[in-house]
């Protein structure tokens, strides 16, 4: 992989263009709340001095665990405001928060939560004596519906529902029956405020769909850092040989693989501190700082005197793109798509396609064209969605990627690309397994609908549903989903997953024969193709379990590569399974 970043600028030429069907204007849609309050302190305790003819002060006695209800109550307000109006279909706060308190039952069995309608009614007010007349009888007004909280057949709490769309007001019960609920069971007190949360969300999200979810504070840092990677660091990854720190890995999108260090060579200094004895794990932490702060490392290939180099540290991207060849054949393993996906993807082609070929030994710049490249999304189960549609920029020359379709406005998107084909025109396979889902399977759908590659394999998860993120005042998340992608034939990938052209699952005998007639110009999984881009949304599931058992999911096997290199090895049989795809002219983009 070439250590400069020439292959930004080609990125960059790659254009991505969104164009909105409900709105003019893109906004983040992140949850705008107000800040949390910090935890309620505990009431101090005063100590009392121990008499003059104590020997021994007994231990104090541990602080009771705290449930804070500023922090539960600001999360809530975040929360109902992030999903009111964002999940796929319309649900109310009411909604939200009686699934929601069923998490006091699934971490306590013997708390239960009911919502209660009066058989009664209250009278409504009347006029005076005298006034009324006999068209004005007086009406009996409705009781409001009570939730309550119950331990056993005790009440704990109980009260009046709020209106339906009062964020605050609803906000406010939930808060105060988790608290009394609290007060009554150790079980909830054993598993500590966050699993109060954690469960109420937990519940809600049963009711919705299978990939919404909620993130508590420490969990939410992490995912953050797998999506955008570490703050502050050099992009170096250590071990140790004896008592020495060796580097066992440099992220291509970190300063450190700018700088030429490489993997193997010894870190025996940081900031003028040595490295000798110390474990990897210590070393580790003093590469962290302030992001664009500088740290300067002595670093040494074995038998050379240190060199010294100083390194400004960055928000440093996970490495997600894995290069090998497999023959005359360029694979590139994508384990994830994170915010530079991408460009690591667009490095590697840049390599690629300079590469001398026998048709021009010495091609100029750009202009050499691969043997073939492959694209291993076995495993992948996405990430970024705008990475997977810009990687589609990289290797078409214009057209639809995916769409977007959700209730809210901002949620509906056509993803379409144009720039140019880096590649030249290479050609491609994409692999894919049963776990390829999301992002990755966006990828595959429109390259196959574009018949810009060929998809070899079995079934993929099927995940076709696109989740918007929402911080919460607490510093968790809310994964909310909000549309639904079509490919860009206009089938549904949520529940279909992507059809392969070539099915590897069937057995050795099935593939063979499918390789065989696609050699002779034949696709035997044509008509699976074919039924898999003419389905439309909704689909019923009956009918999804029929088109998924023409290539059923499974893990990725040698079999996958053997059958893309005997593919890009023939010409002829890579052109048949690129027509087996329906012409995008003959179907609708939506």
């Amino acid at each position: 992989m070439p250590r400069s970043r020439k292959a930004a600028c080609r990125v960059a030429l790659c254009l991505v263009f969104c164009i909105f069907v409900l709105a003019l204007h893109s906004r983040r849609a992140e949850a705008q709340a107000p800040t949390g309050a910090g935890p309620d302190a505990a009431r101090p305790v005063e100590a009392t001095p121990a008499p003059a003819t104590a020997t021994a002060v007994p231990p104090a006695a541990p602080a009771p665990p705290v449930f804070s209800t500023s922090i539960t109550r600001d999360v809530l307000i975040a929360a109902l405001g992030f999903l009111e109006p964002r999940t796929l279909e319309a649900h109310s706060a009411r909604d939200f928060c009686v699934w929601g308190l069923d998490g006091l039952t699934a971490i306590d069995p013997t708390l239960s939560v009911t919502v209660t309608q009066p058989t009664t009614a209250a009278p409504a007010a009347v006029h005076a004596p005298g006034t009324a007349t006999a068209a004005e009888k007086p009406v009996d007004a409705p009781l409001p519906a009570t939730l309550s909280v119950l331990q056993g057949q005790t009440v704990l709490f109980s009260r009046a529902l709020p209106a339906a769309g009062s964020h605050s007001a609803w906000a406010d019960l939930v808060t105060a029956a988790m608290q009394a609920a609290w007060q009554h069971s150790s079980t909830l007190r054993d598993a500590g405020s966050d699993a109060l949360l954690q469960g109420f969300f937990d519940e809600l999200f049963n009711h919705l769909d299978p990939y919404s979810r909620y993130l508590g504070p420490s969990p939410a840092t992490s995912d953050r850092t797998r999506r955008t990677g570490s703050t502050g660091t050099v992009g170096l990854s250590l071990g140790q040989s004896g008592r020495t720190i060796v580097i066992t890995a440099v992220n291509a999108n970190g300063p450190a693989w700018e700088a030429g260090v490489d993997t193997g060579e010894h870190l025996v200094s940081v900031n003028g501190r040595s490295t000798h004895g110390q474990d990897a794990a210590t070393v580790q932490d003093w590469l962290e700082g302030d992001e664009h702060s500088s740290v300067t490392l002595g670093i040494a290939a074995k038998g050379h005197r240190p060199t010294a180099y100083r390194l400004q540290r960055v928000q440093v991207p996970p490495e997600t793109v894995f290069a090998s060849t497999e023959g005359p054949f360029t694979v590139l393993r994508v384990s994830s798509f994170s915010t530079q996906t991408a460009e690591e993807i667009s490095q590697y082609i840049d390599q690629v396609v300079d590469e001398p070929t026998p048709d021009a030994p010495t091609p100029a710049p750009g202009k050499g064209k691969a043997a073939g490249i492959i694209l291993d999304l076995r495993g992948d189960r996405g990430g970024v969605l705008q990475q997977a549609v810009t990687t589609a920029a990289l290797l078409l020359d214009h057209g639809v990627a995916v769409t977007t379709q959700g209730r809210n406005p901002l949620a509906n998107h056509i993803w379409a690309v144009q720039g140019g084909d880096m590649t030249n025109g290479t050609p491609v396979v994409v692999l894919v397994d049963g776990r390829t889902a999301s992002a990755a399977e966006i990828l595959a759908s429109a390259l196959a609908d574009h018949r810009r590659a060929v998809v070899i394999g079995s079934e993929t998860l099927g995940k076709g549903l696109v989740q918007v993120i929402g911080q919460m005042p607490n510093g968790g998340e809310l994964f909310v989903t909000w549309s639904r992608n079509q490919a860009p034939l206009g089938w549904p990938i949520q529940g279909l997953g992507v059809m392969p052209q070539i099915c590897t699952s069937l057995g050795a005998e099935a593939l063979q024969a499918q390789l065989s007639a696609l050699k002779a110009g034949n696709s035997l999984q044509g008509e699976a193709v074919q039924m898999a881009r003419a389905a439309r949304y909704p689909v019923p599931v009956a009918k999804i379990l029929e088109i998924r058992k023409h290539c059923p999911a499974a893990i990725g096997s040698d079999a996958d590569m053997d059958a893309a290199k005997a593919l890009l090895s023939s010409p002829a049989a890579y052109k048949a399974a690129l027509e087996s795809v329906p012409d995008e002219n003959s179907a609708p983009l939506h």
